[in-house]
Parts: C-alpha cells; sequence; structure tokens
C-alpha cells in the first residue's frame, strides 16, 4: 500500500514538472488524488500560488506567468484586445490586467489573481482567428495578430485609437499579417469601413 501511495506521489511530481501550473482536477484525469497537491504544498515541495493553482518551484515563465494563470482558470477564454497585442509584442502598453474574451452566454469565472477584463464575443467573431500556445505545458488561447488589430478597432472606445493605430503600424512594418488577412477580420468584426482609411495611409 505504501509503495503504491508513493507511485502516485510521483506521478503527481512528474505531472507538476512537466505542466507549469496545475489545478485539482487535472488530478482527476489522471486518476490521481487530489489531495496529494495540498500535501505536497504542506511539505514545501510544490508551491500553491493562488486558489486551486499549483506549481513546480523552479518554474519561470517570465512575462507569460499571468497568461498561463489565467488560461487553467478560465480554459474557455481567449486572450485578447491588449494582452493579445502585448504577446504578439504590437503596443509599448503594459497592461494591468489580462484582457479575455468569452462567449456571450458563457459562465464568467471568478478569477482573483491576476486581474482580468473581461469582453464578450460570439459566433465567429469568437471562433475566427485563434491561435494555440503551448507555455510551460499549458495551452494559451490568443488571437492572431489580425485578428487583434480588427478587434481593437472595435472596441476603440475602450482601447484608444492611438494605440489601434500604433498596432497597425507595428503588425504592418514588422510583417505580422498581410492586408487581406487584416481585412478579413474586419470583415468578420464590422469594423472593415473603420479600418480602410487608416490601411490606405500604409500602402
Amino acid at each position: 500500500m505504501r509503495a503504491s501511495s508513493d507511485t502516485k506521489m510521483q506521478q503527481v511530481v512528474a505531472y507538476l514538472k512537466a505542466h507549469s501550473v496545475v489545478r485539482p482536477r487535472d488530478m482527476d484525469r489522471l486518476c490521481l488524488p487530489r489531495s496529494y497537491l495540498n500535501r505536497l504544498a504542506n511539505q514545501g515541495v510544490i508551491e500553491k500560488i493562488g486558489r486551486g493553482l499549483y506549481q513546480w518551484p523552479e518554474k519561470d515563465l517570465g512575462r507569460f506567468h499571468s497568461l498561463v494563470e489565467v488560461a487553467k482558470q478560465a480554459p474557455r477564454s481567449v486572450v485578447a484586445l491588449l494582452s493579445a497585442l502585448s504577446f504578439h509584442d504590437l503596443t509599448t502598453q503594459n497592461p494591468s490586467k489580462i484582457w479575455l474574451a468569452i462567449d456571450r452566454k458563457a459562465w464568467r469565472p471568478e478569477i482573483s489573481y491576476p486581474p482580468v477584463r473581461f469582453v464578450t464575443m460570439s459566433g465567429e467573431a469568437l471562433r475566427a482567428g485563434v491561435e494555440s500556445h503551448d507555455i510551460g505545458g499549458v495551452e494559451i488561447k490568443v488571437f492572431t495578430p489580425a485578428k487583434t488589430v480588427a478587434d481593437c478597432f472595435k472596441y476603440r472606445n475602450k482601447i484608444g485609437l492611438d494605440v489601434d493605430l500604433e498596432a497597425l503600424r507595428e503588425g504592418w512594418s514588422g510583417r505580422k499579417f498581410t492586408m487581406d488577412e487584416l481585412m478579413r477580420y474586419a470583415e468578420i468584426c464590422r469594423v472593415k469601413k473603420v479600418i480602410q482609411p487608416y490601411l490606405e495611409s500604409l500602402v
């Protein structure tokens, strides 16, 4: 019995080393006891970094650490707007909150930390232009550069036109997207006529 318990504990440790941030429900999928996470945290083997969030102490995810924590707490959300601009290096802004897009009808998870700001989308506006990135063993969903720029123009009253124009210039000069890609997403976001004059100044 002791050997079996030790083996399961080793499996939990191995999983934590492979994945940057772990939640108790991750243990369910592995058929491992959730209580082991708390036990390891109390022993100082792993760190409890938030409500129901644990990590291996030596993991260093740099500037993406907050995105990983949020992705574990809101797995159906997509990193959007200012946070997506920052992810793609399309802005000099340093957002104080993580901007997330969720479905209009979806349950909004309560996240005490890191601070988040939700925007609601639906249909193609939420499904289009989503790419996945593996960061420390955790899947992060982020809108592509072209979709993010289109979204920023759609939410220009929240973001600010100066930020939109900076992202447009940086994306175009950095070849983060083509004109066709941007116009496709602009049409989905219904901002084609808004973006058009600014695009003409770039070409």
